[in-house]
C-alpha cells in the first residue's frame, strides 16, 4: 500500500508569544515493512535552526528553535509511504514463550520498557489484576495472553475518542470503563509489562476501509516478544496490525512520542488554540477531512 499523507497543525494565541523549542515527531520511520519514500517539512514561522536527529528507538525526530514573537505557529509534514504486509505471528514459536517472563532473562537495554505507570515505578494494582486474570484464563503463551488481554479490554473498556491531552493512567481507565486509543495502549502496555514482557508506547496514522470522516492521530502498543522482537498490537482495533498502520514515533514514554512538543512564553493565563487536518491520498483518491480542536 502506498499512501501521501498531510499532515497539518495551526496553533493560535491570542496575544504575541515568544516560541520556546519544539520537538516535532511527524517524519514516519524507515521500518522493515515500511519505508519513507518522500518528506517534506513546512514551517511557519521559519525556525532559525531545525535540527534533525535519530532517537534511540530510531525516531525520526526534529527540534525547531524560533526567535521573535508571533501569534501564530504553522506546521505541515508532507509524507509518502509504502508499506506491505508483514508475515503472520507464528503461534507455535510465540506460546511457546511462558509467562511470566524473567526479567533477569532480557538484555539491559530493555529495563526502561518494563517500568509501572505509578510515580516509584510499581504497577497498577488494577493492571496486575487484568494482567494476572488474563494470563491464567490462557496456558500462559505470550500470544496467546496477548490476544486474551485484547479480548478484555475491548469487552470491558468502551472506546471515545478524546482528541487533546496527555493518556490516562491506566487505573482510571479501568475505573472509567472508558477510554481513546492513548488510554486503552497506555493500559495494554502496563499489562503487558506485568508479566514481564517489555511494552512502548506507538503514535502514528491508520488507515482505515472505508474511510472515516475525519482521520486523526492513532496510537498502539508494541511488545517485546523474546525470539521475535518488537511486534505491534491495537487494543483498539484488531489486534495484530496490518498495513494500513504507519509509525511516526514509539517510546517506553508517551509523552516522547508526541507528534509535536513545546514552549511559548507571553502573557499570564494565555493558551494556544489548536486546529489540524489529516488529508490521505491513498490509490489516486483524494480523502479530505475536516478541521476539529
Amino acid at each position: 500500500m502506498q499512501a501521501k499523507l498531510i499532515h497539518k497543525l495551526t496553533y493560535n494565541y491570542p496575544s504575541l508569544v515568544k516560541l520556546g523549542e519544539h520537538r516535532l515527531c511527524l517524519k514516519p520511520k524507515n521500518l522493515e515493512f515500511q519505508n519513507l519514500l518522500e518528506f517534506r517539512l513546512n514551517i511557519n514561522p521559519k525556525p532559525i535552526h531545525i535540527y534533525p536527529f535519530v532517537a534511540k528507538t530510531g525516531d525520526q525526530v526534529h527540534r525547531a528553535k524560533f526567535t521573535g514573537f508571533t501569534n501564530l505557529l504553522e506546521i505541515e509534514a508532507i509524507s509518502i509511504v509504502k508499506t506491505k504486509k508483514q508475515p503472520m505471528l507464528q503461534r507455535w514459536m510465540l506460546d511457546s514463550i511462558k509467562l511470566p517472563y524473567p526479567k533477569d532473562q532480557l538484555s539491559s537495554e530493555l529495563v526502561g520498557a518494563l517500568s509501572g505507570s505509578l510515580p516509584n515505578g510499581d504497577y497498577d494494582p488494577a493492571s496486575i489484576q487484568l494482567s494476572l486474570e488474563a494470563m491464567n484464563s490462557t496456558q500462559q503463551g505470550a500470544l496467546a495472553f496477548i490476544e486474551r488481554l485484547i479480548g478484555m479490554i475491548q469487552d470491558r473498556i468502551e472506546y471515545t475518542e478524546r482528541d487533546q491531552g496527555a493518556p490516562w493512567p491506566p487505573g482510571k481507565t479501568l475505573r472509567r470503563k472508558l477510554g481513546s486509543c492513548r488510554d486503552l495502549a497506555i493500559l495494554m502496555m502496563e499489562c503487558c509489562r506485568c508479566v514481564g514482557l517489555p511494552a512502548r508506547f506507538t503514535s502514528g496514522y491508520h488507515l482505515v476501509e472505508p474511510a472515516p470522516k475525519k482521520y486523526n492521530l492513532h496510537a498502539w502498543t508494541e511488545v517485546y516478544l523474546p525470539g521475535a522482537g518488537w511486534k505491534s498490537f491495537d487494543a483498539s482495533g484488531a489486534g495484530a496490525i496490518d498495513e494500513r498502520y504507519i509509525t511516526l514515533a514509539t517510546s517506553s514514554k508517551s509523552e516522547l512520542a508526541a507528534a509535536v512538543s513545546g514552549t511559548f512564553t507571553g502573557p499570564v493565563g494565555i493558551k494556544s488554540k489548536l486546529n489540524w487536518t489529516i488529508d490521505v491520498i491513498l490509490q489516486q483518491s483524494c480523502i479530505h477531512k475536516k478541521n476539529h480542536t
